[in-house]
Order: structure tokens, then sequence, then C-alpha cells
């Protein structure tokens, strides 16, 4: 995957539509907290951009692909004694899985994180045990996986285990 083929970009109330097509589908939703909704509509869109657009859902970023929208990368930093960690969390449509896409979204997300934060120290994010590709993705990119937290998942009626890794900042 070539860097000039992922790009992050702010997102904007012209990528609505794009992103309720893209959001609106379970295989992505059975990977993701249920704050997610299911069906995700255009209106759910416009009240997820409108809550980006004043800070409401920490810093969030839409992926482009080719010049084209494919999906979300956000970074939620935390407080009180966690306030030098930040939460990475990702998404992409359905038809752009294993491409490489995340991996290099991720990538950017963490570089540009660490350079305009100085304070931050660590990244983290938690995987569902069903999602063995988004694993990958976080360990191509350095993340190392801390923990394993048995049935700490209560998806779609389902128990999982979730999977912590973390990445902290070397220089």
């Amino acid at each position: 995957m070539s860097n000039e083929n992922v790009a992050l970009k702010p997102l904007s109330i012209e990528n609505a539509a794009r992103l309720a097509d893209l959001a609106n589908n379970a295989n992505i939703w059975q990977q993701l907290k249920d704050i997610f909704p299911h069906p995700y509509t255009l209106d759910d869109a416009l009240f997820f951009i409108t809550g980006v657009q004043s800070g409401t859902f920490g810093i969030v970023e839409s992926i482009w692909y080719r010049d084209e929208f494919v999906g979300i990368v956000s970074l939620i930093p935390q407080s009180d004694v966690y306030q030098r960690n930040a939460e990475i969390g990702y998404w992409l449509g359905e038809p752009f899985w294993g491409k490489g896409i995340a991996t290099e979204a991720i990538s950017q997300m963490v570089r540009k994180s660490f350079e305009q934060q100085p304070g931050l120290v660590r990244l983290f994010a938690g995987v569902f045990s069903s999602n063995p590709g988004s694993m990958h993705v976080l360990e191509k990119n350095g993340f190392i996986l801390e923990g394993i937290s048995p049935k700490a998942i209560f998806k779609n009626g389902t128990l999982l285990d979730e999977h912590r890794y973390g990445l902290v900042r070397t220089t």
C-alpha cells in the first residue's frame, strides 16, 4: 500500500450520505461498541458529523482511498490519571477490507497524534475476539497485545473476549 493512496481528511457534512451508506452494515456494527447504531441512517450520519465538528467524539478524521471516502479513524483523549492516553478507533466500509487501507490510516493517525500532542504517551485499542483482522492492523503498526479480558464484551447476544492493544511513544 503506498501512502499516496490513503489520506486522512476532516469529516464534513458533504460526507453524510456516503457515511450512512458505508456504515449501514451489520458486519461493521458487529465489531463496534453499541454507541454505533444499526441500522445506520442519514440522520445518524448527520448527528455524528455535527458531534465531530463540536468535538464531542474526540479527534475524528475521515479515511480516503484514491479520492474516495471509505471510513473513519478517531482518537479519544482520556482524562484524570489516564490523561496521557488516548483510545484509537476505526472502521472501513466492507468493500475496502483487506487492502491495507486501515493499516496505512492507523499509521498516519499514530504519527499525527504523537506529533501534534506532545503530552500524549500511549495509545490503546480494545478489539473484539471476533475481529482478528483488526488485531493484525494494530500489530502491523507496532501495537502490542497487553492482555485479554475474557467475556468482557456482550454484543448482539454473544459474550466475547476483549483484546487490549497498546502503543507507547518511543521518542
